[in-house]
């Protein structure tokens, strides 16, 4: 089912063909569809050790050239595996836009569920986030989380609205209101992943292993990375992740107003994606949980 009106779709025979104009060295590896709840690409797996991935949307374009240049550089000082790009394509049959070869990264989406020990992955995952923010490229892309919550005000205060029959909206709109009051950092700015959900952090038997899709990646705030206290910790897990990050109240005040964000992703793919829907759903509910527990 399409996600966006102006997406473009992909089939197996269209990376052949462009597999074999330009990279004809891949151009016999089985091809196959991976079955993926992303919202931003297609991906391919070519044989055993590549994946393909295709834009669906011309809004991810950028991030292919954002990887190229960027991840080369920041993996050697990060303690989990990120994408390797090994080749570039250009648009041809059809398809209007540049499309990428990565090194395929073995391993599964770090659902809460499928965690061996989610207080070990809370402080692997903070590991992440404190090496990524030790880095110093002065020269990095801000991130497009660094916009103020408020930028978003009037769009997100309808999709509360439009969740009214399954979440407790008077608690949303304090949280958000709340987030929007906290005052702003003044600290300054940091490399960020920005996207840090379940979908984008993988586990190999039990443990994390590797960080993926760095779309969101540049100069941030320490808000822009603790979205996993709600979508993949709880409890004392989230309470580990809090503590080995040691964000000051105003930045937990403005991380919650990104997970009440989850309202929107819940509207806009509501019938199209049921596996972005169901990682909406569960951050706003451990969200809540949150709240009604300190009361």
């Amino acid at each position: 089912m399409r996600m966006h009106d102006a997406q473009v779709d992909s089939d197996e025979t269209l990376v052949e063909h462009l597999l074999r104009d330009q990279y004809p060295e891949w151009a016999s590896l089985p091809i196959r569809r991976l079955p993926s709840d992303g919202t931003d690409n297609a991906m391919y797996r070519l044989g055993d050790s590549l994946v393909a991935r295709l834009p669906l949307i011309e809004w991810a374009v950028p991030q292919i050239e954002k990887e190229r240049t960027w991840l080369p550089r920041i993996a050697p000082g990060l303690p989990l595996a990120i994408p390797e790009q090994l080749a570039t394509g250009q648009p041809a049959h059809g398809y209007p836009w540049t499309w990428a070869v990565y090194r395929w990264i073995e391993g599964q989406n770090a659902h809460p569920d499928h965690l061996a020990d989610a207080e070990q992955a809370a402080a692997d995952l903070a590991a992440f986030v404190q090496a990524l923010r030790a880095l110093h490229f002065p020269e990095a892309p801000v991130s497009p989380r660094a916009q103020p919550l408020a930028a978003d005000d009037s769009g997100i205060r309808r999709a509360i609205e439009a969740v009214r029959d399954e979440f407790d909206t008077r608690v949303l709109l304090e949280v958000w209101d709340a987030a929007l009051a906290a005052p702003p950092w003044d600290g300054p700015p940091m490399l960020v992943h920005a996207d840090l959900s379940d979908g984008n952090v993988l586990q190999r038997d039990g443990r994390l292993c590797a960080v993926i899709d760095f779309s969101a990646f540049g100069w941030g705030e320490p808000a822009n990375d603790l979205d996993p206290a709600w979508g993949m910790f709880s409890g004392a897990s989230r309470d580990a992740f809090r503590a080995a990050l040691a964000p000051d109240d105003a930045a937990w005040a403005r991380a919650r107003g990104w997970a009440v964000k989850s309202v929107y992703g819940l509207v806009y793919y509501r019938t199209t994606n049921s596996g972005i829907v169901a990682r909406c759903r569960r951050r706003l509910a451990s969200l809540l949980e949150e709240i009604a527990a300190a009361r």
